[in-house]
């Protein structure tokens, strides 16, 4: 099983009008055992940040087109804790409710984050913040440039 490396941000610049963008970087040793990397972005209208942080993570595995053991690093305590303390689980298994505080916020992405996710093996590992981690500095500026990019895409799925 190939190894990937995929590192993502989310950026809603602050404005959830405004706006937003996602960024990866996917690293990854071919069968010849050489190094390559590919960068993914783009931007929406209208979302917030976690919408973003959850784009980034999907449309990388959406890009991995054979099963891999992947690393995903993000910034977003959130993504990373929804499966690494098995939030996840627990709201599929409560029809998507949250216990007490309602139903889960952005379920057409969560659900289409775990079919992204279900041929590899996934390790979601969180990075604070920024310091001492260009990889992940790199994505934010992918972020960043997509955000403040010409011609946003939108996607009615992804429409607050």
């Amino acid at each position: 099983m190939s190894k990937v490396q995929i590192y993502t941000d989310g950026s809603a610049r602050g404005n959830p009008d405004g706006p937003g963008g996602y960024g990866a970087v996917l690293h990854f040793t071919d069968s010849k055992g050489q190094l390559h990397e590919k960068e993914l972005s783009a931007g929406y209208k209208k979302t917030t940040n976690n919408r973003m942080e959850l784009m980034a993570a999907i449309v990388a595995l959406e890009a991995l087109n054979r099963p891999c053991e992947v690393n995903l690093y993000s910034d977003s305590k959130y993504l990373t804790d929804a499966f690494n303390q098995h939030w996840i689980d627990n709201w599929v298994k409560n029809n998507w409710k949250r216990g007490k505080s309602g139903p889960v916020k952005n379920i057409d992405l969560w659900e289409r984050l775990l079919k992204a996710k279900a041929p590899h093996r996934v390790n979601f590992i969180w990075v604070k913040g920024h310091a001492g981690h260009p990889q992940n500095e790199r994505c934010d500026q992918l972020a960043t440039t997509a955000a403040d990019g010409a011609g946003l895409l939108t996607d009615e799925g992804l429409e607050a």
